[in-house]
């Protein structure tokens, strides 16, 4: 690796920039209350796992160079966005018109590694960002790929616990506000489906989210 304390500064400046997933996380865990939000950054994370595997695998580039292998990759990522906003605007309205009964972890946990692992945008900036720190002549360049990749992710998990945290506690307010518990289902669809579209329109310059 060169210059490690580059990178982590690299690192630490982009993961300090909101992005989607901390748009995610805080709307879940607003949504669903602080440990749905913490588990929702558990199974994100989960999913830079997977996508550092295939980037030490090499799988990202063959995926990143392949259109059809990245349509797919955006389509489905679109997709399963779309359903949970379809999931969650479907929601029984109970007679003061709310459906607030949050999901189970496991199916939250699920939820959040799928965002995560579709998102084609995480692709693209794994092949863009960590390459950029590589020492070829340290060989090993999968393991290096790997050890940043988790410097990343750690770094990454931190950034997200503090979002989920902090828009739980925001949540728990808001819960008590009967205006806000009748438009939250709505809300909450909506902002999954502005993720799916910010899915599907993925490009070449999309950066970590």
């Amino acid at each position: 690796m060169t210059n490690p304390l580059l990178f982590l500064l690299a690192a630490l400046t982009l993961v300090a920039i909101p992005g989607p997933n901390h748009l995610y996380i805080t709307t879940r865990s607003i949504g669903e209350g602080r440990r749905a939000g913490v588990v929702s950054a558990l199974g994100v994370e989960t999913g830079t796992l997977v996508h550092i595997a295939a980037a030490a695998a090499g799988l990202s580039a063959v995926v990143a160079a392949s259109a059809t292998a990245f349509g797919v990759l955006r389509y489905a990522g679109a997709a399963y966005l779309v359903f949970l906003a379809y999931r969650t605007l479907r929601g029984r309205d109970e007679p003061d018109g709310l459906d607030l009964r949050p999901q189970p972890l496991r199916r939250v946990y699920l939820d959040g590694v799928l965002v995560n692992v579709l998102n084609p945008k995480v692709v693209l900036f794994f092949l863009a960002f960590l390459p950029q720190f590589v020492d070829r002549d340290a060989g090993a360049v999968p393991v290096q790929i790997a050890v940043m990749g988790v410097v990343l992710a750690l770094i990454g998990l931190v950034s997200d616990i503090v979002y989920a945290v902090a828009a739980g506690s925001i949540g728990a307010w808001l819960r008590a506000r009967p205006v806000f518990r009748r438009r939250q289902r709505y809300a909450t669809g909506l902002v999954y489906l502005g993720l799916g579209a910010a899915a599907l329109f993925a490009g070449p310059a999309a950066r970590r989210s």
